[in-house]
């Protein structure tokens, strides 16, 4: 795909740090308010800064093999914010998508299977997060975004003063 052939898709999509995280679901599933909960995560230090993208229409365009996220021209800029309408914020032109939240995954599952936590989206394969209806989306995200995907993974922490090593590293966020 190129620029002039990029798909708009029903989406939104902000930045958490390098990283574009693609936010999907149905109209009312909280797309907007998952993308603003994250900007406003990025404020108070809980994950890398958070700049919006695009809120409820961006295009989808494939670049090597990276997927490369742009807001519609005509929303730059713009995110709905339930209960105050239309806001204008700082967003980024465009990011390489290294998430994808889907919100109101029928197919969510308490401990989801490896193929579960992968997507296709035109010939690139993204890590994915599949949140089941009605459950909290942000903290799974900042979870995801800020802890390790397995116990074995995690280098024991050399500044625990207690000496049990428990210490969650984050991965996902910094490589």
């Amino acid at each position: 795909m190129t620029g002039a052939t990029a798909a708009s898709v029903h989406a939104s999509a902000v930045t958490v740090g390098n990283r574009g995280v693609l936010i999907r679901g149905p109209s009312g599933s909280g797309k907007s308010r998952l993308a603003f909960d994250l900007i406003l995560a990025g404020r108070t230090g809980q994950i890398s800064p958070a700049v919006l993208v695009g809120d409820d229409r961006v295009y989808l365009d494939v670049r090597g093999d990276h997927l490369v996220v742009r807001p519609a021209p005509q929303l730059a800029g713009l995110i709905e914010i339930r209960g105050l309408g239309i806001r204008r914020c700082a967003f980024n032109e465009e990011a390489v998508v290294g998430l994808v939240v889907d919100l109101a995954a029928e197919e969510a599952e308490r401990l989801p299977p490896p193929e579960a936590l992968q997507t296709l989206i035109n010939g690139v394969m993204i890590p994915r997060i599949p949140v089941a209806p009605n459950f909290q989306s942000l903290p799974l995200v900042v979870a995801a975004l800020t802890t390790t995907h397995d116990a074995t993974t995690c280098a024991s922490s050399t500044d625990c003063s207690k000496g049990i090593s428990n210490h969650i590293r984050p991965s996902i966020a910094t490589e």
